[in-house]
């Protein structure tokens, strides 16, 4: 096996040994947490983190970023919440938050082909516009009175064993990865993220293809909004406030480049797993809150520089 080959199976197999080391280290540091119940309790409270993440990596890979994902989280939250509050059905509250994440996701995805915005900036200005629409429709107040039964989709459980939110990330993980592996719309993300510009040349769609696969990502946000609405049983104005910083992290932690091109989906749920892993930890050996956004800023600047070096040594072989 090439030095290069060996290269490229170390970055894959590098999330899953970091994980697996990891989890060692809590493990043997905790005896509380190899147990059946807070594993299930990781998977829960990093679902709505996976979710976003799982469309988070698409745009990754294409070359872009989204950093108003937390913000559309919350407004579409509240929506539902507002809906559920005025005996609307669950059906169409769900609708009503897919159907808000999936226009912001139009929106970046337009200001981003068409008005030639950098992703940064049209994103960091589409997360002020929603998180302000929250708390406009709310007045800065959460929404309560939600029916009991609404619950039930962020706290219940399959087979009274698998939490359903962790049901949900699985299905979207298999058909995000069926998309990437096997469909034109995933061959087209990476073509994108490696050279936009020699895609295009290649009869590429790149404005069609970025603005496919930021609705998509904004799908992603409702559906994860919905469910933290529901653990919360209540739409929250200020929901998601920061999980932007969780879900770029679990991306580039699971493997994928900041400069596109590459990742995967399975990376991105392991580096959602080290995240959810990171904060149980921290929480079973009493370490601050404060302490565990220190160790997530510190990861990505860590994962990133390892990405750019690696990238730079590669450059200099060819």
């Amino acid at each position: 096996m090439s030095w290069t080959a060996e290269n490229a199976l170390l970055k894959r197999l590098a999330p899953l040994l970091s994980l697996v080391l990891l989890s060692a280290i809590v493990g043997w540091l905790s005896p509380y947490f190899f147990t059946v119940e807070n594993l299930f309790a990781i998977g829960l409270q990093m679902s709505v983190v996976a979710i976003m993440a799982l469309g988070q990596v698409l745009i990754i890979i294409a070359g872009g970023i989204d950093l108003s994902m937390g913000s559309v989280l919350g407004l579409a939250g509240v929506v539902a919440g507002m809906m559920l509050r005025a005996d609307q059905p669950f059906v169409l509250a769900l609708l009503a938050a897919i159907v808000v994440g999936l226009a912001f996701g139009w929106l970046n995805g337009f200001l981003i082909t068409r008005g030639k915005l950098p992703p940064f900036i049209a994103t960091l200005g589409t997360m002020g516009i929603a998180r302000g629409v929250a708390l406009i429709a709310t007045n800065g107040v959460p929404i309560f009175g939600l029916p009991p039964s609404f619950a039930t989709l962020g706290g219940g459980r399959i087979l009274q064993l698998i939490p359903i939110p962790v049901a949900i990330t699985i299905v979207i993980a298999i058909i995000a990865h069926f998309m990437l592996a096997h469909t034109r719309l995933g061959r087209h993300a990476y073509a994108i993220g490696g050279n936009a510009e020699a895609a295009r040349l290649a009869g590429v769609p790149v404005a069609r293809v970025k603005l496919i696969l930021y609705g998509l990502c904004g799908v992603t946000c409702g559906l994860a909004g919905l469910i933290l609405a529901s653990r919360l049983n209540s739409g929250q104005p200020t929901a998601g406030n920061g999980y932007e910083l969780d879900v770029i992290a679990a991306c580039v932690i699971g493997g994928a480049s900041l400069s596109g091109g590459e990742g995967t989906v399975a990376g991105a749920l392991i580096g959602a797993l080290i995240m959810g892993v990171l904060r149980n930890g921290c929480n079973l050996l009493d370490v601050s809150a404060f302490w565990q956004q220190v160790a997530i800023g510190a990861i990505i600047i860590v994962a990133v520089f390892i990405d750019q070096t690696r990238k730079a040594r590669n450059s200099g072989l060819h």
